[in-house]
């Protein structure tokens, strides 16, 4: 069971937990829930965020870009 990381409500009360659009991490009931819990989750919020924009980054496409640098996609020189 999910439950709201302000107040513990849980979604099996009929409640839709939204999750955090930034880290992903965590859910709230509502607005006011999520704005009561920023202070204490804003640090880790922050740095979950900068991890799941580092794995979108350099996640290399497998069938596409192979040989291409994950970061500009510019062809890589395959001679040594």
């Amino acid at each position: 069971m999910t439950l709201c990381a302000a107040c513990g409500i849980g979604e099996d009360d009929g409640i839709k937990l939204k999750t955090c659009t930034a880290c992903k991490s965590v859910r709230y009931c509502g607005i006011k829930c999520q704005r009561d819990h920023r202070p204490q989750h804003k640090k880790e919020c922050k740095k979950r965020a900068a991890e799941l924009h580092d794995e979108i980054l350099f996640k290399q496409p497998e069938s596409t870009h192979m040989g291409d640098c994950p970061i500009c996609f510019l062809p890589l020189s395959v001679d040594p």
